[in-house]
């Protein structure tokens, strides 16, 4: 569980059983499979994108069409609290750029790497207009590669109303996400976009 006292910082929607499924540190190779998945399970999701990893190749189009939003994870996925606030500036400025020429659509939304920050990096968001989106929920699927099935334990052990989940473009993840979403809409979840 993700809580912060920093009023700025958003880890839950305000909506009754509802979650929201997010997906950090893409788009990778995974990210068919997840878009199949989701379509299949008519449920959408929030995607972070490192903007180095977004080839125009890569199915974007198709993630929009499919009615999922698009947020920003920096440009390579570097610990921005250890950056001056100019290097941070130039990092997410940059990442929002790209990804906005590529996607033709403006982005709103920021998930910090390793969801570390300082107060620089507030102010740049605040700066270049975005909401920093964080979680309330940890999938940990990036540790649990060796049982996947945890991550679903993991995650219904913790679900609440509002909660943003944190996800990632593993193959861990894809290998549960059907039972992961069939697990929370059994106990009467629907599943949200950010507001």
């Amino acid at each position: 569980m993700f809580d912060s006292q920093d009023e700025q910082i958003i880890t839950k929607v305000n909506k009754e059983k509802a979650i929201v499924l997010t997906f950090d540190d893409g788009p990778s190779k995974l990210l068919p499979s997840i878009l199949d998945i989701l379509k299949e399970e008519a449920v959408p999701a929030v995607f972070f994108w490192q903007s180095r990893l977004l080839y125009p190749t890569r199915p974007w189009q198709r993630a929009l069409d499919e009615g999922h939003q698009i947020g920003t994870h920096s440009t390579k996925h570097v610990n921005l609290a250890k950056l001056p606030k100019e290097k941070q500036y130039v990092d997410i400025k940059s990442s929002v750029e790209k990804i906005e020429r590529i996607i033709g659509q403006k982005v709103t939304y920021f998930r910090p790497p390793f969801g570390q920050y300082n107060e620089a990096t507030l102010e740049v968001l605040a700066e270049l207009k975005l909401r920093p989106i964080f979680w309330r929920v940890a999938a940990m699927d990036w540790e649990l590669k060796c049982d996947p099935q945890e991550i679903v334990t993991n995650v219904m052990d913790h679900l609440e109303d509002g909660a943003i989940l944190l996800l990632h473009e593993l193959k861990q993840t894809v290998e549960v996400l059907p039972s992961l979403i069939q697990a929370i809409k059994a106990r009467e979840y629907s599943f949200s976009l950010l507001e």
